[in-house]
């Protein structure tokens, strides 16, 4: 059985790889800050998307996107915008999006992308 953090990284990796089958453009992934890390950052058509994959072996304690907190989405605002700034972004269209993936062992059982998951949070 994967480890926890194996089971993110081949979360992530499953996720890029069906991102980029959806049209995006993955700019960067594991984008980190002081405060924490974006899993990915892309394009996809005009609009800067940041991404937060979430990977779970069952649904016995919920939905993988159910594990996205108030304070990961507010934590997740705050890097969008340090990374708008720092990279001296302005008027992008930006949104969040989550790719939830249910894995059983080592194969992929459900991949799902959620668009606009989330508002900005301050």
């Amino acid at each position: 059985m994967l480890k926890r953090k194996e089971l993110g990284n081949r979360g992530e990796e499953v996720a890029a790889n069906f991102l980029k089958k959806q049209g995006y453009q993955i700019i960067e992934r594991n984008y980190q800050a002081r405060m924490g890390e974006v899993d990915i950052v892309a394009r996809e058509g005009k609009s800067i998307v940041f991404i937060e994959v979430k990977t779970r072996r069952s649904t016995d304690f919920g939905l993988p996107e159910e594990a996205l907190s108030y304070d990961k989405r507010r934590r997740l605002t705050k890097l969008a915008l340090g990374y708008l700034a720092y990279h001296k972004i302005k008027n992008k269209n930006c949104r969040f999006d989550v790719v939830s993936i249910l894995v059983n062992e080592d194969r992929v059982k459900d991949v799902r992308l959620i668009k606009n998951a989330f508002e900005a949070v301050s």
